[in-house]
Parts: C-alpha cells; sequence; structure tokens
C-alpha cells in the first residue's frame, strides 16, 4: 500500500512546483486580487490603500516610465510567466487534479503555519498577547482584497526579489551557496516583519508581531524554496483571509 502511494505522491511533489503548475495556479490570485481592487478597494480619507508591496514594486515602474508604469508592471509579469510556463511544457497535458490538491495542500498549510508559528512565537516570548493586526476596518470584501494582496505581491517582493537578489549576489562575491541562502532567507525574513511597521498605515511596534512575522517569513521562504511560488503565494493569502476576514 505505501509503495503503491509513493509514486503518485512523489510525482504530485515534483508536478506541483514546477513553474508550470505553480504560476497557473498563481494567475487566479492575481486576476481576483486586481479585479476586487477595480470594483471592492479599500478606502480612507487619504484615497484608495493597496497592498505595501503592490505599492513598492508598482511605484518604481511608475517612478521610471510615469502613469504606463503599472500597466507595464503587469504586462511584464504575466509575459515571464507565460515563458516560463511554455518552457515547461515537458510537464504533459495539465491535469485540474493537481490544481485541487494544491489548493488543499495551501489551505492545510495556511492552517499548520498560524498554529505552529503561534506556538513557537509563545514558546520565544511567553504568552501571547495580540498577533492580529489591528485597527484595520472595511467590508469584508475590502479586507479580502487586501489579503490577497498581502499573499500575492509580499511573496513576489521579499521571497522571489528580495532573496533571490540577496543570495545571488553572495554567489557572486564567492560565497557558497548554503551559507548564501541561509543569510538571504534571515534578512528577508527580518525585511518583511519591519515592512509592516513603517509609513502612515504602518502598524505600532510590538515585539510579539514582530516576531510572530519574523517567524512567519523564514516558513514561507522555506516553503517558496520547496514548493514554489504558487503554494507560497496562495498559504500566506489564505492566512491573511483567516486572520483578517474571519
Amino acid at each position: 500500500m505505501a509503495d503503491s502511494l509513493r509514486g503518485p505522491l512523489r510525482s504530485y511533489w515534483q508536478v506541483s512546483r514546477s513553474h508550470r503548475y505553480s504560476l497557473l495556479f498563481a494567475l487566479p490570485l492575481l486576476l481576483l486580487y486586481e479585479a476586487l481592487e477595480a470594483i471592492a478597494p479599500m478606502r480612507t480619507s487619504g484615497g484608495v490603500i493597496r497592498n505595501g508591496a503592490d505599492v513598492i514594486l508598482t511605484g518604481l515602474f511608475s517612478w521610471l516610465l510615469g502613469p504606463r508604469g503599472p500597466m507595464v508592471f503587469m504586462a511584464l509579469v504575466i509575459g515571464i510567466a507565460l515563458v516560463l510556463v511554455y518552457r515547461d511544457k515537458s510537464t504533459g497535458p495539465l491535469r485540474p487534479g493537481i490544481f485541487a490538491a494544491m489548493l488543499v495542500e495551501s489551505v492545510v498549510l495556511a492552517l499548520l503555519f498560524g498554529v505552529v508559528i503561534g506556538t513557537a512565537t509563545m514558546q520565544l516570548l511567553g504568552p501571547l498577547r495580540s498577533l492580529a493586526a489591528g485597527g484595520i476596518g472595511g467590508t469584508v470584501v475590502e479586507r479580502l482584497t487586501l489579503s490577497l494582496g498581502a499573499g500575492l505581491y509580499e511573496e513576489l517582493l521579499f521571497r522571489v526579489v528580495i532573496v533571490a537578489l540577496i543570495a545571488n549576489g553572495m554567489r557572486l562575491l564567492g560565497i557558497s551557496k548554503l551559507p548564501s541562502g541561509i543569510v538571504a532567507t534571515i534578512v528577508g525574513a527580518l525585511l518583511f516583519s519591519a515592512f509592516h511597521y513603517v509609513g502612515s498605515l504602518g502598524e505600532p511596534f510590538k515585539l510579539e508581531s514582530f516576531v510572530f512575522r519574523f517567524l512567519a517569513g523564514l516558513a514561507f521562504s522555506a516553503l517558496y524554496l520547496t514548493r514554489g511560488f504558487g503554494i507560497t503565494a496562495w498559504t500566506h493569502a489564505l492566512y491573511d483571509v483567516a486572520v483578517l476576514v474571519f
């Protein structure tokens, strides 16, 4: 029985982290977030609120290219994803069951991460006080929009861009792969945690939430390296949905 299951599980593990499945799995997250931002953005007296990582990434293109910057950024992201998906066509015909299993895995991981990381934070700092983000109003749909944006754009910025840049930069300096990856992961997790306390909409600093997010950053980096971008983005988004919406 164990041998009969080992083959399909190994196949799922390999195929689901391929660019083809991982990026196509993340595509509905991107489309849903952008659609919700168009029809139900969170608004304050200062205007429309978008996820901070989204603002950083699109803002860079706006600074370089003007009003067309966000459109160019989106076209570039989708274009690179389509090229990677096409290059990975050797996995054979798409199997809907793989995507269903990836969604189930993301749901389980989102619940597991909340419990495990919260327990680890409690062990380090003692009884937990408040880890949830405070002061976030808006309707359920507006909070859903922010949650999906966090899963997508924070993973794109902090895992795909920052961790990769640091690791590859250290490799260019002659540092071996393992220490480069460890340093990049730690620095990326620190930046990910600190990111939530900066700017006009940043939260007041709390040690509990900082440590919790630092550990979450380490966990998401490990997940990205082992399971790919799609599952990591959905896991992050679903965790935020559980916290901010429910």
